[in-house]
């Protein structure tokens, strides 16, 4: 007994001074909800910060005063207790809580102050309130308005065009000068932050320059790609170690669906949700597929369930997110394979390079589906390709009065050779044979688009018939750019960006004046009509006497801000309509980027769409 109570002292002896070393010598990441204290000394203006690593189990419960952690008579009794029970019970070690006195001196900090800039698309946007969900919930809950008062910079990149990264790296070069000068720049009163800001780079230029961006002189602390927002925290706490925190993975299922964005605009009207992600198209000029990933949808319930919330927010118009939105597949209920492409139907004319293996519910299941349950909210979305537009989509967006007669349809050129370099999957043909249905199936609609000037191996004939394009279709707004080729594309790999830069640089000006011809004419048509539009706010150049607004359509919509009566309440004294209300308002005048009206009375969009279908049925009879 003496003998084993011996050698289980001398164990728990070594053990100890193993823990004792291990405790020491450990650099393992903090847990990602570790707390910052401040510990005040007696002398004046005397501080010092320090960090106290606690375990993944150790709740603040344990950080009491009197509680005492585990003395030599614990371990005497746990081996006593083993050599009677057995003798090799002398290696079992003890089980115990660990345990923290807190001076009463100590006063807890926060993890540190946000900054963030968003550049790209509504997607980045989208991703940006979901990053600053994950970081509250991690403990960073504080945002600042500008980087100097910042412990921590967001700056959300794209990839899609050169001069956008030009961008990122002018912001970045000022970060960096922050961090480098941050003990003269909080000596002359330019900084404001605790300690010098870990710069962070996000999204799609994390993906394609992660290797240029952690090399360029220790600008960047943190580069996390689209697919890895939620690991940011475990990132950061890696920078505190002295390491460089990089995770750019792409995944096949994440899609933050359980996730509630943080709104960066609390006050507005209007949100984005984000539907699907990803891109499975790849057309030669586009870098996406390789910065965003595969195509995976959210499950319907749970895109539901965050326009719920948004609802009770009062937000009234939602825009609906994807790299190619139009093509949501919601597979999650389907538990066999169905054959490839016996169910998932094209536009006429239109093909794809990538087949689908299950097909769920689809694009027009969660239109329809949303726009019933919330028939006084407006749903807009953004951005389609073309070849995901079928029958059934178009009718459900006809036959609903909530759902914007609004679409993009990215034509990217009017030639079919230069489609098929671009790898688009449809013809010249195809393209306005589509827009021709569209415009028979919904009468009204306002169509948009995207144009590109200079792709690879383009011909002066195949650019005029670019300009011939917008000239036929008539679109009501459009973006447009001169080619920039990306690394990793096919283009880039197949192609020779041949086009000079002052060619690109003509023909994009030739693109820009024949859209703004025929976009006149879109605005014009609108003079007369009777609009329904949302209000937004005050008109910046009149705040007093101007709101704005934008029509179903998606033009912006100028007012005066006069007191009108309300459809729907009879009796009902005049008032000056508020952000958030539907007014009608008949157009007086058009320029090619507003319409001008006179506003005739507060609505909804039910009673305003009932009223039309009532006035069509009457005139029919």
């Amino acid at each position: 007994m003496a003998s084993s109570l011996a050698s289980s002292l001398s164990t728990i002896q070594r053990q100890c001074c193993c823990l004792s070393l291990r405790s020491l010598s450990s650099r393992k990441p903090r847990p990602s909800h570790y707390h910052c204290y401040r510990h005040f000394n007696k002398g004046p203006l005397k501080k010092r910060i320090f960090s106290l690593t606690l375990s993944r189990n150790f709740s603040q419960s344990h950080l009491s005063k009197n509680t005492q952690g585990p003395g030599l008579h614990h371990f005497v009794a746990q081996a006593t207790s083993s050599a009677s029970a057995s003798a090799s019970a002398s290696q079992t070690q003890p089980q115990f809580e660990p345990a923290l006195e807190v001076p009463p001196d100590i006063e807890i900090l926060p993890r540190g102050r946000i900054y963030h800039e968003t550049y790209g698309c509504q997607m980045n946007v989208n991703d940006m309130e979901i990053v600053l969900s994950i970081m509250k919930n991690a403990g960073y809950s504080e945002v600042v308005d500008v980087p100097e008062s910042a412990e921590i910079i967001f700056i959300n990149t794209c990839a899609i065009r050169d001069n956008a990264e030009q961008k990122v790296w002018q912001r970045l070069n000022y970060f960096w000068f922050l961090k480098r000068q941050w003990k003269s720049n909080v000596a002359i009163g330019r900084s404001q932050s605790l300690h010098p800001p870990k710069v962070v780079v996000l999204g799609c230029m994390a993906e394609r320059l992660k290797d240029k961006i952690l090399d360029a002189d220790k600008m960047v602390d943190v580069v996390c790609g689209p697919d890895a927002y939620r690991d940011l925290p475990r990132l950061l706490e890696e920078v505190e170690y002295g390491q460089k925190g990089i995770n750019i993975l792409l995944s096949l299922e994440e899609t933050y669906a359980d996730i509630s964005p943080v709104r960066i605009s609390k006050n507005s009207i209007s949100a984005f949700v984000s539907v699907m992600r990803g891109c499975n198209n790849m057309c030669s000029f586009c870098i996406v597929p390789f910065t965003r990933g595969r195509e995976r949808s959210r499950p319907v319930d749970s895109i539901v369930k965050e326009v719920a919330e948004l609802w009770k927010e009062g937000v009234k118009e939602v825009t609906l997110l994807g790299q190619n939105v139009n093509s949501y597949n919601d597979a999650s209920e389907i538990e066999k394979e169905v054959e490839t492409g016996m169910n998932w139907k094209y536009s006429d004319g239109f093909s794809s390079m990538c087949k689908v293996k299950e097909v769920g519910l689809r694009f027009s299941d969660l239109l329809d589906r949303l726009s019933s349950e919330f028939p006084e909210m407006r749903f807009r979305y953004t951005s389609p390709h073309p070849k995901d537009f079928p029958d059934d989509l178009l009718y459900v967006m006809r036959n609903r009065h909530n759902i914007c007669k609004s679409i993009h349809l990215p034509a990217q050129t009017g030639s079919s050779a230069v489609l098929e370099r671009m790898r688009r999957g449809y013809t010249r043909e195809a393209y306005l044979d589509l827009v021709q249905k569209i415009r028979r199936i919904i009468p009204d609609v306002g169509i948009t688009s995207d144009f590109i000037s200079g792709f690879c191996g383009e011909t002066e004939e195949e650019h005029e018939d670019t300009l011939s394009l917008v000239k036929a279709v008539g679109y009501d707004m459009a973006y447009m750019f001169a080619y920039s080729m990306r690394e990793k594309t096919h283009a880039h790999r197949t192609y020779v960006d041949d086009v000079p830069d002052e060619v690109k640089q003509r023909r994009l000006a030739e693109l820009i004046e024949a859209f703004r011809e025929s976009t006149g004419q879109c605005f014009d048509s609108q003079i007369g009509s009777v609009q329904l539009v949302l209000v937004e706010g005050p008109n910046k150049r009149a705040p007093d006497t101007e709101l704005i607004g934008k029509s179903d359509r998606g033009h912006r919509v100028l007012f005066t801000n006069l007191p009108l009566r309300n459809r729907n309440e009879d009796g009902s004294q005049a008032r000056n309509p508020v952000v958030g209300d539907y007014v009608e308002v008949l157009i007086m005048k058009s320029t090619r980027a507003s319409l001008f009206g006179e506003s005739l009375a507060i609505t909804t969009l039910s009673s305003f769409y009932n009223n039309l279908d009532q006035e069509a049925v009457a005139n029919a009879s």
